[in-house]
């Protein structure tokens, strides 16, 4: 497990004075702002988050030491980051994505399937998928507790019931 999880990505500016859209991957999407220090993923550090309102699909927020519409627009892409140690703890049956990359997946009879390659999530509920063992191939496995009944991050794997056919 990483000491870092992804809480948000920024999505561009918003405005001419610096203010920037941001991406919450929090459950509670202002959240974002109380787990500070965030990071970059080019090592930028940022210790005052502050949100001042939301627009179609993002937060808006002011960033210490962003103060114009070009050092916002060169922040676009950029994910945000936490320490690990500054998020709640989370019940058995709930994951932090970055938890989950890399775990083996295997069927309910011990076959290796392959690996999570990233956890996508479009709206409906999360989405692993899958980078099918020896195949350039991947397979998109519905994150449910009837498709996916074992998470096991002890031991980096998870045990699927996949869909008849999803896996050939």
């Amino acid at each position: 497990m990483s000491d870092r999880i992804v809480l948000g990505q920024i999505a561009g500016s918003f405005g001419v004075r610096g203010d920037l859209r941001l991406k919450s991957f929090c459950a509670i999407p202002e959240d974002i702002a109380i787990y500070t220090p965030l990071y970059t993923d080019d090592g930028r550090v940022f210790r005052v988050v502050v949100i001042t309102g939301q627009t179609n699909g993002a937060l808006v927020a002011r960033i210490e030491g962003i103060s114009s519409k070009e050092e916002a627009d060169a922040l676009r892409g950029q994910n945000l980051s936490a320490d690990r140690d500054r998020l709640p703890n989370l019940p058995d049956d709930e994951f932090y994505h970055s938890d989950l990359i890399g775990l083996e997946v295997l069927d309910t009879g011990g076959a290796i399937l392959g690996r999570v390659k990233t956890v996508l999530n479009h709206g409906a509920g999360d989405i692993l998928e899958v980078q099918l063992t020896g195949k350039p191939a991947t397979a998109l496995l519905p994150f449910t507790l009837a498709i996916v009944p074992t998470v096991d991050l002890k031991a980096g794997r998870i045990i699927a019931d996949p869909p008849e056919g999803l896996f050939e």
